[in-house]
């Protein structure tokens, strides 16, 4: 049971929500709600992320399961699971991003964007080496926008966990 109860869902802010989500809200978006002005920009940043950059959409749904599971975020892994499949991540290729899984299952690019989460999550210094390694397969842009979602995911699975959302 979370933390906290859920807020209500009568608001501007939660009709945006809706709009963003195909209609419908999320216990995620439901917890948001106690703030709206914060929900509301997190609807904006996360909306951004998700349908608006230019990093394809396998890489990004990896490095979101890769933050889910090092944080211990279930309820974010269950979300993203499906969009990784659905973005083309086979299923071998998502079990390799849990802790017992087997990264050699997945090809140079995802490993430097494997590397490059673990890096940012565990450390958040980020070495040359993993550093390097990313810039041999993506651009400024790619580079950047995965370390937004990254970044942002973090803030997700913490803000989960510690407020027990969806258990």
């Amino acid at each position: 049971m979370a933390r906290l109860d859920y807020a209500d869902a009568d608001s501007e802010v939660a009709d945006r929500i809706r709009a963003r989500r195909g209609g419908r809200l999320t216990p995620l978006d439901r917890m948001l709600l106690h703030s709206p002005p914060f929900a509301d920009g997190w609807n904006n940043l996360l909306g951004a992320i998700r349908k608006q950059g230019v990093l394809p959409g396998a890489l990004r749904e990896l490095a979101i399961l890769r933050v889910a599971e090092l944080n211990g975020a279930e309820y974010e892994w269950t979300a993203h699971a499906p969009v990784a499949e659905a973005e083309g991540l086979a299923p071998e290729r998502i079990a390799a991003l849990r802790r017992s899984g087997d990264p050699s299952v997945l090809d140079e690019a995802q490993q430097a964007v494997l590397a490059y989460t673990d890096a940012m999550t565990k450390r958040i210094a980020v070495p040359d080496k993993v550093f390097l390694a990313l810039q041999k397969h993506f651009g400024d842009q790619e580079i950047v926008e995965l370390t937004v979602t990254i970044g942002a995911y973090n803030l997700v699975s913490r803000f989960l966990v510690a407020l027990e959302v969806g258990s």
